[in-house]
C-alpha cells in the first residue's frame, strides 16, 4: 500500500516520508543545504527482523524469579500477552519498591531514541519513576561529555554557555585566521543533534572561511577528521598527548614573550602558577617544546614554529569530546582554554575558545528566541546519583565509597533497573565487565525497538514502537524548524510507545492521574504548543495554531545572533559581567579544584601519564571514535549503516606499512585483542590514519561468540569490548573510552556469520 508522504524528524534531518511496500522513500527537507545521509537508515528500518515484535520474558527470570542471574545474555525468551507483561512489571516494581524504596532502582535512559520532544524516552521514564514511585538512582552527566560538563564551571562557565552559545560558525566564516581544531572537526559528528536538525551548514562555512583565507589545523591521529572544504592542514600527534603539545607550545611563548600579559592579569586568575609548572619550578622539569616533543611525536622545532605562528592572529581554540574521552581527560579541555587566554583571544570576534565545535549540529548555531517545551519529569523523592560511566562500577561494588567533583558518595545497591531509550552495550566501556555487572541484579525492565545487546540481557522486554510510528513534534534549541512528526506507519507487531505503556503502569500503581495529568499524546502536543505561544507572545510574535501547524507541517521560528554572549560581555566589562566562577575571572588556577586534593586532577592543568600505552603486547592505539553512517548504534542495521560494513562486519582503518608488517592485506579479516577480549572487523589499508594507529568505529551490535566469556570474541566488530572501563579522574569520572591498546593480526579461526540483528531463541 502507497501512503502520501507526510513530515517527520530525526536526530540527523527532516525529512518526508512515504511507505511503498516494506520500503521509506525518503526525500530530505528543501531547506537543507547538505542533508544527512544518515537518513537512508529508515529505508527497510520499519519492518526489519531484528524488530521487537511481542512482549518477551526471559526464561530464566520467568521460571526462578527475580535474583542474580549469569545466563543473562545468553538465555532464551518467552512470549508474554500485554496483560501478563504489565502485571510481571507491576508486580515486580511494587516489590521493589516496598522492600527497598527508591534506592534500589536505578532510572536507566540516555535520551537518543527520538527526536520528539514528547516522546523523549529519558524524560518519559524519568516521570514514570518520580510520579509512581517517588524517585531513582539517577545518573549525571554524558559519555559523550563527562569530563568537561564538570570542569567547564569551575573555570569558565556553565558547558551550554561554552558549546551551545560558543562562537558562532557564521562568525568563523567572517572572522577567524586561524581554528586550531583539538580532535577536529568531522562533519560525521556535526550531522546530528538532539531533538532534531533541520540545516547542515557546517561544510558551507568551513568552505567559506577558507576561501577568506582562514587556517584550519585540525590536531588528530585521523586525516578524516577535517573535511576537504576546509582545505586544512593535518597535525598527528600521539593518541593522547594534546595536553603535552599545548604545554610546549605555551612554554615557547613565555619564553619569547608572545602571552598577552595584559590579557591574563586582568581576566585571568592563576597565571604565575600555570607559568611556573612549565618552567618546572614546581618539580624541576621544565615543559618545554623538547619535553613536549619526546612526549608528542613531533620535533621540538615545530612546536616552537607552530607557537609563533599563532602570535598575532585571530585564533579559535576548539577541543573535541574525543580528547575527554580518555584517561585525564579534563587536561587537554581546560589547557585548550589556557592558550586561548595566553595568546589574549577570548571575546574577540572569531577568536577565543570553544568546546566541542562541530561535535554536534547544534554547537556553532545561533539560538532560538524562545525554547520549545519540555515534558515535566517531575520531582525526585531522593538524592542519589552516579557519574553515567559509572554503571558497571555502581552494580560490581554496592556500598563502595568514591568520589566525584568533590563529593565523597557511596554506591547504592540496585535492585531493579529500568531502561528505556538507550542501550548501554553500545555506549560503556570492558563489555564482559558490563555483562557481569548487569548479571548482579535482581531484575532489568528494557523498552527496546529492536534486539539490541541491551534487550538480550533484559528479564522483560517491552516491545516499544519507534520514531516513525507515532506523532510528535521535534524541535532543537538552536533549529529554527519546528516540526509535526506525522506517524509514516502503524506500529510493527504488538509494540507500543513508551507513554502508552507507562500509563498503563501507572494506572496500575495507582497513580494514572498523577502521570498523565489526564492528557492523551494528542493532549500534551497540544498542551506544549501552547505554552510555546505564550512564550513567543511574551515577544510580540505570533504563530498559526495547532491546527494549522500540524497541517503544514513545519514552522519557522525567530533566532537570536547572541553567539560567545558571556564571553564577550565579560571581556567588554568584568566588573559589570564577571563570569560564574568563584573569582569571576577565568580560572587558570582553580581554588576549588585544588581543595579537593586529587593527584591526578589538581588546582591547574597538568601532564598526566595515561596507565595505558602501547607496549611490545600491544603496541597499537586504538582510536574507537563515533560511526559515520548511523547516531551511536542507532539502526545498525539500515541500509546507510550496512553499506559501510563489510560482508556484515565493521572495517577496522589502519596504515598501510602496519599491515605489512604485520602480513595483513587490504580486505582480510583481523582480529584487534587485549586483555579484555577479542574484535574482529575487516582491513581497510590508508594513508589518511597515522603509523602505530587503528581505528574501529563505534556502533557494530556486540555480537559474541560466547556471550559468557571472560574474554569475549565479537565477530561483529565492537570496539567497547576491548575498552577500559576507568575513570577520566577523580573529579569527574567521565567516560575514558575513546583510545586503548591493542594488539593487531591476521585472524586464523574460524570465521561465523554476523548474528547480531537475528532475534534470540
Amino acid at each position: 500500500m502507497t501512503q502520501k508522504p507526510v513530515m517527520h524528524s530525526a536526530h540527523w534531518g527532516a525529512f518526508h516520508a512515504q511507505q511503498q511496500g516494506d520500503r521509506l522513500t525518503i526525500e530530505p527537507f528543501k531547506g537543507d543545504p547538505d542533508p544527512s545521509p544518515l537518513l537512508q537508515n529508515f529505508h527497510t528500518a520499519l519492518n526489519h527482523p531484528a524488530r521487537v515484535s511481542r512482549p518477551m520474558v526471559r526464561r530464566g527470570w520467568l521460571e526462578n524469579g527475580p535474583g542474580a542471574d549469569d545466563r543473562r545474555g545468553n538465555d532464551e525468551y518467552v512470549a508474554v500477552s500485554w496483560d501478563e507483561a504489565y502485571a510481571l512489571v507491576t508486580r515486580e516494581l511494587q516489590r521493589v519498591g516496598d522492600k527497598y524504596g527508591p534506592e534500589g532502582i536505578f532510572g536507566g535512559s540516555y535520551g537518543w531514541s527520538s527526536a520528539g520532544r514528547f516522546h523523549h524516552a529519558q524524560s518519559q521514564v524519568h516521570r514514570f519513576l518520580n510520579t509512581t514511585l517517588g524517585g531513582y538512582v539517577r545518573s549525571v552527566n554524558s559519555y559523550s561529555s563527562g569530563s568537561a560538563s564538570v570542569l567547564l564551571p569551575h573555570i569558565v562557565g556553565d558547558m551550554n554557555e561554552i558549546a551551545r552559545r560558543g562562537v558562532s560558525w557564521e562568525e568563523i566564516a567572517q572572522h577567524s585566521e586561524i581554528v586550531v581544531a583539538f580532535g577536529g572537526l568531522a562533519l560525521k559528528n556535526s550531522q546530528v543533534a538532539s531533538g532534531g536538525l533541520s540545516e547542515h551548514t557546517e561544510r558551507g562555512f568551513m568552505q567559506q572561511a577558507a576561501e577568506r583565507g582562514t587556517r584550519f589545523i585540525s590536531v588528530s591521529p585521523l586525516q578524516s577528521d577535517l573535511p576537504e572544504e576546509a582545505q586544512g592542514e593535518w597535525l598527528a600527534l600521539r593518541p593522547g598527548t594534546d595536553a603535552a603539545f599545548i604545554l610546549g607550545v605555551l612554554s615557547v611563548l613565555i619564553a619569547e614573550q608572545l602571552t598577552d600579559e595584559a590579557f591574563l592579569a586582568r581576566y585571568t586568575v592563576g597565571w604565575p602558577e600555570m607559568a611556573a609548572y612549565i618552567r618546572g619550578e614546581e618539580d624541576g622539569t621544565p615543559r618545554d617544546a623538547a619535553w613536549a616533543a619526546e612526549i608528542c611525536g613531533v620535533s621540538a622545532a615545530f612546536i616552537s614554529d607552530f607557537a609563533r605562528q599563532l602570535h598575532g592572529k585571530r585564533v579559535l581554540v576548539t577541543v573535541a569530546h574525543a580528547l575527554q574521552r580518555a584517561e585525564n581527560g579534563e587536561q587537554p579541555v581546560w589547557l585548550g582554554l589556557v592558550l586561548a587566554a595566553a595568546l589574549g583571544q577570548p571575546g574577540l570576534p572569531g577568536g577565543g575558545y570553544t568546546y566541542a565545535l562541530g561535535a554536534l549540529g547544534h554547537y556553532g548555531k545561533h539560538h532560538n528566541l524562545v525554547s520549545f517545551p519540555a515534558l515535566p519529569q517531575g520531582k525526585n523523592g531522593i538524592d542519589r546519583l552516579i557519574p553515567v560511566a559509572r554503571i558497571s562500577d555502581m552494580l560490581l561494588n554496592p556500598g563502595k565509597p568514591f568520589d566525584y567533583n568533590g563529593r565523597r558518595l557511596t554506591y547504592p545497591h540496585i535492585r531493579l533497573a529500568y531502561w528505556a531509550g538507550g542501550n548501554p552495550f553500545h555506549h560503556h566501556q570492558d563489555l564482559a565487565r558490563l555483562r557481569q555487572a548487569f548479571c548482579q541484579l535482581d531484575t532489568l525492565i528494557v523498552h527496546e525497538i529492536a534486539w539490541t545487546a541491551s534487550a538480550r540481557h533484559a528479564d522483560i522486554v517491552l516491545p516499544a514502537t519507534m520514531t516513525l510510528e507515532r506523532e510528535d513534534i521535534g524541535g532543537a534549541p538552536t533549529d529554527r524548524h519546528l516540526f509535526a512528526m506525522q506517524p509514516v506507519a502503524q506500529p510493527f507487531g504488538e509494540a507500543k510507545d513508551d507513554y502508552a505503556i507507562f500509563t498503563e503502569l501507572a494506572r496500575r500503581l495507582g497513580r494514572e492521574e498523577a502521570f498523565t495529568e489526564g492528557r492523551d499524546t494528542r493532549g500534551w502536543l497540544q498542551h506544549h504548543y501552547a505554552q510555546l505561544q505564550q512564550k513567543l507572545a511574551a515577544h510580540q510574535v505570533e504563530i498559526p495554531d495547532f491546527e494549522k501547524f500540524w497541517q503544514q507541517g513545519v514552522l519557522e521560528l525567530p533566532q537570536l545572533k547572541d553567539g560567545g554572549r558571556m564571553i564577550n560581555a565579560f571581556r567588554a566589562d568584568p566588573e559589570a559581567s564577571p563570569l560564574p566562577t568563584p573569582s569571576g575571572k577565568i580560572e587558570i588556577f582553580s581554588a576549588t579544584i585544588a581543595s579537593f586534593n586529587y593527584e591526578n586532577c589538581p588546582g591547574h592543568p597538568v601532564w598526566r601519564e595515561p596507565q595505558q600505552k602501547p607496549n611490545s603486547d600491544h603496541p597499537f592505539w586504538l582510536i574507537a571514535n563515533q560511526p559515520a553512517t548511523r547516531l551511536h548504534s542507532q539502526l545498525d542495521f539500515g541500509d546507510y549503516s550496512l553499506s559501510g560494513k563489510r560482508d556484515g562486519r565493521e572495517v577496522c582503518s589502519l596504515h598501510p606499512a602496519d599491515a605489512a608488517a604485520s602480513g595483513i592485506n587490504d580486505g582480510d579479516i583481523i582480529e584487534l585483542y587485549n586483555a579484555r577480549g577479542h574484535v574482529l572487523a575487516s582491513a581497510r589499508l590508508t594513508e589518511t590514519i597515522m603509523r602505530g594507529v587503528v581505528q574501529l568505529p563505534t556502533g557494530a551490535w556486540y555480537d559474541p561468540v560466547d556471550p559468557t566469556a571472560l574474554r569475549p570474541l565479537c565477530r561483529h566488530g565492537n570496539p567497547n569490548v576491548l575498552t577500559l572501563d576507568i575513570g577520566t579522574s577523580s573529579l569527574a569520572q567521565g567516560c575514558s573510552g575513546q583510545i586503548t591498546v591493542v594488539q593487531v593480526r591476521k585472524y586464523r579461526g574460524e570465521v561465523t556469520p554476523v548474528q547480531a540483528f537475528i532475534p534470540p531463541g
